[in-house]
């Protein structure tokens, strides 16, 4: 791993940090009837504080970009999942929470864990040709369980439907992230600019980013953040690791000793992201919408 890489890394997941915490603090003000729907997304827009957050998720998306055509997708992936910690330091500043045993715990948890992964992985690239069916089968079980999870969050809007659709879009934006990969060598390879505009995988980004963006946004109008950013925070980079292995040629070691360490790794970092996301400072919404929100469930 360079230091470029871990640079960009690290100032993509502080902007996609600071990013959700504005949108879910704009988006749960958002009028209840527009979950799932793109008339969401017309109402957001109108907030100051959520295109300030967009901002800083398209500058985090840019860095990542560079540090995803730099380094490799399972070396990114995990950095870009301590977004949370930067998203942890805002909210702590807001409501001057002490972070306490449970915070400094999933801190550590979250910070081990990707220094844990990476240094038993030992993600590096590879020029080994994959095969065009193993390319779609990782991509289409990725969307299948994004659309599953969607399905099942439409009938649970008050219970898990917020972590399922955190879950659903983090799954659409790891799978984004390797897709942007792809177009970023497309950029580098003989044809240039023009391979990128007559390729599929630039147009596959804005589509995912576009779905992962209703999905997230319908999350954060429902419920506090606590709610559905664990799910997204641990389902984003699962889905870049595995798009990595699956069919960007990434490499990981896969001695026992190794693989047992990067699923130790992969563990604490899940944990470390409940225990953050569970924290008192994290926000907890407003308990007047509550019984607006059981009356539209209710009535629909």
């Amino acid at each position: 791993m360079t230091l470029p890489v871990l640079l960009l890394a690290l100032g993509a997941a502080c902007c996609l940090g600071f990013g959700f915490v504005l949108q879910q603090s704009a988006a749960r003000t958002a009028p209840l009837g527009d979950f799932l729907s793109p008339r969401l997304l017309l109402d957001l827009v109108r907030m100051p504080r959520w295109l300030a957050g967009i901002a800083l998720m398209s500058g985090g998306t840019g860095l990542g970009a560079l540090a995803l055509s730099q380094g490799e997708m399972s070396l990114v992936a995990p950095l870009l999942a301590t977004h949370l910690l930067f998203a942890m330091a805002l909210v702590r500043v807001r409501t001057r929470q002490p972070l306490g045993r449970q915070g400094w715990g999933g801190l550590l948890l979250l910070a081990g864990g990707v220094a844990g992964f990476l240094l038993a992985g030992r993600p590096q690239g590879s020029d080994a040709t994959v095969a065009p069916m193993r390319h779609w089968l990782v991509i289409g079980a990725v969307l299948a369980c994004a659309l599953a999870l969607t399905a099942v969050a439409r009938r649970f809007r008050l219970g898990i439907g917020p972590a399922l659709l955190g879950a659903a879009g983090g799954l659409l934006y790891g799978l984004q992230d390797a897709l942007t990969r792809v177009s970023g060598q497309l950029v580098s390879g003989d044809r240039g600019a023009l391979g990128l505009l007559t390729a599929w995988q630039p147009y596959g980004v804005l589509v995912l980013g576009l779905a992962g963006l209703l999905l997230v946004q319908s999350a954060f109008e429902m419920a506090p953040l606590r709610s559905s950013l664990p799910a997204l925070t641990a389902a984003q980079p699962l889905a870049g690791i595995a798009c990595g292995v699956g069919f960007l040629g990434d490499r990981l070691r896969t001695d026992a000793p190794a693989l047992t360490w990067q699923a130790a790794g992969l563990l604490a970092v899940v944990t470390g992201i409940v225990f953050l996301c569970r924290h008192p400072s994290m926000p907890a919404g407003t308990v007047a919408r509550e019984p607006v929100l059981a009356g539209v469930v209710k009535g629909g």
